[in-house]
């Protein structure tokens, strides 16, 4: 039993793990088979074995206390085998296909969110090293910043971060506006205006905030140009607020870990199944407009100080459970029922990040110094974690294009996220919908998704975010809002005609104010009975911040935090009040 390969990870998890895998007997068996076989057969049988091996360490990662030194081995794991992946495509003359990345990142005045980016997907490809590395860079990982910032402060510091990476290995390249002008101008112009509305108009003037999906859009070009092999490329749609890792709870809080390959299982995944275009949830803060988790958030909320209010204030405190309760899907969501889902619970419970000994004052003021950032898009009751259910090559059919979080094939590509330039939310659904008609089970979704970081950013007073004015007085959402609800009426009016069973050739200006009309009127209610649910709640969280026999009214060192509570209620107020202009748009025939 001799080997010229080094897999002595691979040993260490035979020898060490028989006892909590047990399966890892025949493996051991096995293993001692291939190192018999003569080198090049040996080596092919040993890279199946890892693949092999893989879902039963990873069953064991997530339900392991043990959690960090298994991730450390299982990384370790990968590293060895690329090594021996990449012997088979020196000496093979069929070598197993790993394919390129071409990663698509726009951004508009983001550049802390965008270093978080960058960062997640170096550490990546060092802990995982998926292709390895020739002349210095990552061979199989390229990055494209598109950028959409309007701050020229912003534009000089993303220049300043692709330089940064490039310098460490990983190549980056920024698109800037210059770059997307030319490129648009290659289109000949009869066919240019007939994609305007995917792509935009050309400008040399104002050529900022274009929105995600035109800016999304344009990165295509890029990616095209730089493509040296279609065949064997992937193209990887991610957004500047996510990263390349996944949150875990634990006994001291969560904690956000490189605990998914994802170049590695999306390779295997297009390998091995007949797909053009393959997409991922998100975890953590919930990748919607907080104009629909208002009402969800106040009963939380209430629900918090209610039990705050029965506790001393200086005794220690005690909103650190030992096991976190984890939200459903779409528990967020005010009208989760518009997506056929329904929240198990009422109400979800704060759970204090401060890891030192603290007492509930300090709890409080924690708790109200980041109340605001709700509206900056954070969600400090109900983020989304990851579960390890199946072996992640496992896919289902697909509906919702998640847009920070999807890959495509070069045939792939022609599935762009529609009406880009009406810059509407639900963007990502809509298209969904309309791919998932045309191309069926090749448009897939597994459980490899990402972190929406907005939660660990410690201030976002300089951070862009579409459709969120942080005035004097208070925060505005009414233009978010109002892209919610046209995104809104945009996707449930696609999806009502996509179940319609009318063939899209056979669609009349007729059928289609039919089908909005109805959509609308639906929605229209909905948004009603939302506005007079946070209405009556907000009413009876003003009424619990403000009792005077409350113990925060007493002291005058809370005086701040009840401050921050009192402006969350006047923000609500502001964006949710019927003749606010959030409602007046949605409202408003012309509009």
């Amino acid at each position: 039993m001799t080997t010229t390969h080094h897999i002595d990870s691979l040993l260490h998890l035979l020898q060490t793990y028989q006892a909590q895998i047990i399966e890892l007997a025949d493996y051991d068996t096995q293993l001692k088979e291939i190192l018999k076989q003569k080198d090049q057969l040996q080596l092919k049988s040993l890279i199946s074995l890892y693949d092999q091996i893989y879902p039963l360490v990873e069953k064991l990662l997530w339900n392991s206390d043990d959690f960090d030194s298994i991730l450390e081995l299982y990384q370790r794991l990968f590293r060895e085998q690329d090594l021996l992946i990449s012997h088979n495509e020196h000496s093979s003359s069929n070598p197993r296909q790993r394919y390129d990345f071409i990663l698509s990142i726009p951004i508009a005045d983001r550049p802390e969110h965008l270093r978080g980016c960058l960062e997640s997907i170096f550490q990546l490809c060092q802990r995982y090293s998926y292709g390895g590395k020739a002349n210095g860079f990552f061979s199989k990982v390229t990055v494209i910043i598109v950028e959409d910032s309007k701050e020229d402060r912003h534009v000089i510091k993303d220049i300043e971060l692709a330089e940064e990476y490039n310098n460490k290995g990983l190549r980056v390249h920024h698109y800037g506006f210059r770059e997307q002008y030319d490129l648009m101008l290659e289109i000949p112009a009869n066919t240019r205006k007939d994609v305007s509305s995917i792509i935009g108009d050309p400008a040399t003037e104002n050529f900022y905030h274009k929105g995600q999906a035109v800016t999304r859009n344009l990165g295509y070009l890029k990616a095209l140009q730089i493509t040296q092999n279609k065949d064997n490329t992937l193209y990887y749609l991610v957004d500047s607020d996510q990263q390349f890792r996944v949150n875990r709870t634990t006994a001291d809080g969560d904690q956000y870990v490189y605990g998914l390959n994802y170049f590695y299982y999306i390779n295997r995944i297009f390998n091995e199944n007949d797909i053009a275009m393959l997409t991922g949830k998100l975890v953590c803060d919930p990748p919607v407009s907080p104009s629909v988790m208002t009402a969800n958030f106040l009963d939380d909320v209430i629900a918090f100080l209610q039990q705050l209010s029965a506790c001393k204030p200086q005794e220690n405190c005690q909103f650190h459970p030992k096991l976190k309760i984890k939200p459903d899907d779409a528990a967020y969501h005010d009208m989760a029922q518009l997506f056929g889902l329904k929240s198990q619970r009422q109400t979800y419970d704060y759970c204090c990040p401060i890891k030192t000994e603290h007492d509930h004052i300090t709890c409080l003021k924690s708790f109200s110094g980041r109340i605001n950032y709700f509206f900056f898009g954070e969600h400090l009751t109900r983020k989304t974690y990851f579960t390890y259910s199946t072996p992640l090559t496992d896919i289902v059919l697909a509906r919702t294009i998640y847009p920070g979080n999807y890959i495509t094939s070069f045939d792939g590509l022609k599935y762009i996220i529609p009406f880009g330039k009406l810059r509407l939310r639900m963007s990502g659904p809509t298209a969904g919908r309309l791919i998932q008609s045309e191309i069926k089970e090749r448009f897939a979704s597994v459980n490899l998704p990402m972190l929406h970081a907005r939660t660990l950013q410690t201030d976002f007073t300089d951070e862009y975010r579409p459709g969120v004015e942080d005035n004097t007085e208070n925060i505005d959402l009414s233009n978010e809002f109002e892209r919610q609800f046209f995104g809104d009426l945009m996707l449930f009016t696609v999806d009502k005609l996509a179940k319609s069973g009318i063939a899209v050739e056979d669609y009349s200006q007729s059928i289609l104010d039919e089908y909005f009309a109805l959509v609308e009127q639906e929605l229209l209610e909905l948004y009603e009975n939302k506005h007079i649910n946070v209405t009556l709640k907000s009413n009876e969280l003003s009424a619990l911040v403000n009792d005077k026999s409350l113990w925060w009214n007493q002291s005058s060192g809370l005086t701040e935090s009840v401050n921050q509570l009192q402006q969350f209620i006047k923000n609500v107020n502001h964006n949710f009040d019927k003749n606010g202009n959030a409602y007046q748009q949605i409202q408003s025939s012309d509009n």
